[in-house]
């Protein structure tokens, strides 16, 4: 089977070009977004509230996260009672640590627990997991956001590791678990098969969505036509 309807896993965009979101919107693929500020500087963004906004606006059905800037936890409150306010579909990004290593699970509690919808960020172990899965409220949703791209970027297989998350969660019924900084597009079957809840996908990954389940000996030929036809097209001679 080719395309998307073999997997239960809830795909989630993840960027800040809001033309591209909002054409990912459209196509009712895609079950929430996620954004962080990156991203957003990356795809140019100068005023992050009035992107947020124009964002919820254009998206006001679909999970859609910002993250706090802040690296002081006071500061982080502040930011994360405003990101809250902007709208009932959104989820507050908070990473796991700021930036002197410090954990924010106080943080997490104290928001989680006032019924405030996180996400939970830059997670890359399981100990990780575990403190933020006690600290989260059982009956408010959050996100905890693993990043596996960047475990299997260090050399190691991130598939142990989601399953042990899945199995910790457990607790916490109202988590789920989402697959980020996503690779590849076999990441996504690795994600439906450890369990995940959802994974963040970029736009040129999802364009490559038709091609699960192609069959590989048609799209060898597929390959050889292209470069055929590539190095017609350039007017090569040997």
């Amino acid at each position: 089977m080719s395309g998307l309807p073999q997997f239960r896993i809830k795909l989630y965009a993840d960027g800040a070009d809001l033309n591209g979101m909002v054409e990912e919107y459209k196509k009712g693929i895609v079950s929430g977004f996620t954004t962080n500020p990156t991203l957003m500087r990356k795809a140019g963004v100068t005023n992050y509230e009035e992107f947020a906004k124009s964002a919820i606006k254009a998206i006001p059905d679909l999970p859609i996260s910002f993250e706090v800037f802040a690296d002081d936890f006071p500061g982080m409150e502040r930011e994360a009672r405003k990101i809250g306010s902007w709208g009932e579909n959104v989820y507050i990004k908070i990473p796991v640590t700021n930036t002197r290593g410090e954990s924010t699970a106080p943080l997490v509690q104290k928001l989680s627990h006032d019924g405030l919808k996180l996400n939970i960020t830059a997670i890359l172990t399981t100990e990780q997991v575990n403190i933020v899965a006690k600290a989260v409220s059982t009956d408010t949703p959050c996100i905890i956001s693993i990043f596996a791209g960047r475990i299997a970027d260090t050399g190691v297989d991130p598939m142990p590791i989601m399953k042990e998350s899945v199995k910790a969660l457990k607790i916490k019924p109202n988590a789920e678990l989402l697959w980020a900084s996503t690779r590849e597009l076999l990441n996504l079957v690795q994600a439906e098969a450890c369990g995940c809840d959802i994974i963040t996908i970029t736009n040129d990954i999802l364009k490559k969505v038709p091609l699960v389940g192609k069959d590989l000996t048609e799209l060898s030929l597929e390959t050889v036509q292209m470069f055929h036809s590539d190095a017609t097209s350039a007017g090569y001679r040997i």
